[in-house]
């Protein structure tokens, strides 16, 4: 009877068939499309804030994403995200933590951990010509950083006015005629040099912060793709629109070996001709004029530490003539006719110097090594202003000079 039962209601429940396998939505379909929010280096953190900050998860959604035949610019984020996370681990810097916005003293070692991994790199990899020169010009520029942040009020901001008061001293003794001729920077530089504070100086920084964290984003992680994966890598980049076909073309040349200074130049003109253009020029544009008389002391201050390179105001020395017909009178300037923030003078002079000087070395792979491996604070030291100040000065009244011919 208890079978008869069972059987019956067998036969009246509906059969229930089995539950379709649902497949879980992969981790990378959340991560596609992203825009680069942040990959100008404005902000903390990576290039979108939805994409994580540790590789294990980025490298699980990438592999992922390419098991799935997904085309690379669907991910591209996601990609440069991945690779700034290896470049920023691998150069012991906290990428959530380097953050502009936070001010000097939050970016202090970051600021120094840069140029240390630039040197790090270019030493494991001697043909990598670029790393090399972003470490030795770039620590160039770090002295002067350092001359700001050793603090500002006790050198640096004293140290602008002295320079400001010295040039306008300097116009004080000099013909009208002359003056009035005067390139634009240098005038500047002694009307509001002296008018310099704290919390101006606090600013550019910042703006210095910012483009070095907007050209490591850009140009490590591709080598760090380089170096972990080779062409492939620098394939899939090309191909998910984060390098361009001459920037592919470079890595080809470095691949094969033949094409080595042309990557560096290539390279080079990416970081200065591409990359940081626009905030140079809105950092010169800044501060009611202080932006641009700012920029314009960093081309006074700069002395790259390449044997042979030339500072930029014995590259460019400033010269006028007097715009009065007839007149002999002449003044020659120890000081740069160009503002380091303009992008097609900045240019001629990394081309015209600093990349040939840096070929020179380069190429001489024993002699380059030992320069990037010589520890970073003595590279630091030499290029510091507190320094140099006293011979800046000394070289302004010593060599302004008016001239009658």
């Amino acid at each position: 009877m208890r079978s008869f039962w069972i059987v019956l209601l067998l036969g009246v429940l509906p059969a229930v068939a089995p539950a379709p396998l649902v497949r879980a939505e992969p981790t990378y379909t959340a991560y596609l499309d992203l825009p680069a929010v942040n990959d100008d280096g404005e902000f903390a953190g990576g290039i979108h804030p939805a994409l994580p900050l540790s590789a294990e998860p980025l490298r699980t959604a990438l592999d992922q994403a390419r098991a799935d035949g997904i085309a690379p610019g669907r991910y591209s984020t996601l990609l440069h995200q991945y690779w700034l996370v290896v470049a920023t681990d691998n150069a012991g810097i906290d990428l959530a933590g380097w953050a502009p916005e936070r001010g000097v003293a939050a970016n202090t070692d970051t600021f120094t951990r840069v140029y240390v991994n630039y040197f790090r790199i270019a030493a494991a990899r001697p043909d990598f010509y670029w790393a090399g020169l972003a470490g030795i010009a770039g620590g160039s520029f770090a002295s002067g950083f350092f001359d700001v942040g050793d603090i500002g009020a006790l050198l640096s901001v004293p140290g602008i006015h002295e320079l400001g008061t010295a040039v306008a001293d300097l116009l004080r003794a000099t013909p009208p005629e002359l003056v009035a001729a005067v390139p634009p920077d240098i005038a500047a530089l002694a009307l509001l040099g002296p008018r310099l504070t704290a919390d101006d100086l606090a600013w550019y920084q910042t703006r210095l912060i910012i483009m070095q964290r907007h050209i490591f984003t850009d140009l490590v992680p591709m080598h760090e793709a380089y170096l972990a994966d080779g062409m492939a890598a620098i394939d899939e980049m090309h191909a998910a629109g984060l390098l361009d076909d001459a920037m592919r073309a470079a890595w080809t040349g470095i691949d094969d070996g033949t094409g080595l200074a042309e990557a560096l130049v290539t390279m080079a003109d990416r970081e200065q001709n591409h990359i940081v253009p626009e905030q140079w020029n809105a950092t010169a544009a800044g501060r009611g004029g202080l932006g641009r008389v700012l920029t314009y002391v960093t081309t006074v201050a700069g002395k790259p530490a390449l044997a042979g390179a030339r500072a930029p105001g014995v590259y460019a020395p400033a010269t006028v003539r007097s715009p009065i017909p007839g007149s002999k009178l002449g003044l020659r300037m120890p000081l740069p006719a160009f503002n380091w923030a303009d992008r097609a003078d900045r240019w001629a002079y990394l081309a015209a110097d600093l990349v040939p000087r840096h070929l020179d070395l380069a190429t001489d792979r024993a002699r380059a090594v030992a320069v990037y491996r010589e520890p970073f604070p003595g590279k630091l030291d030499r290029g510091r202003l507190i320094a140099r100040l006293p011979d800046v000065i000394a070289d302004l009244t010593t060599q302004w000079q008016v001239t009658h011919t």
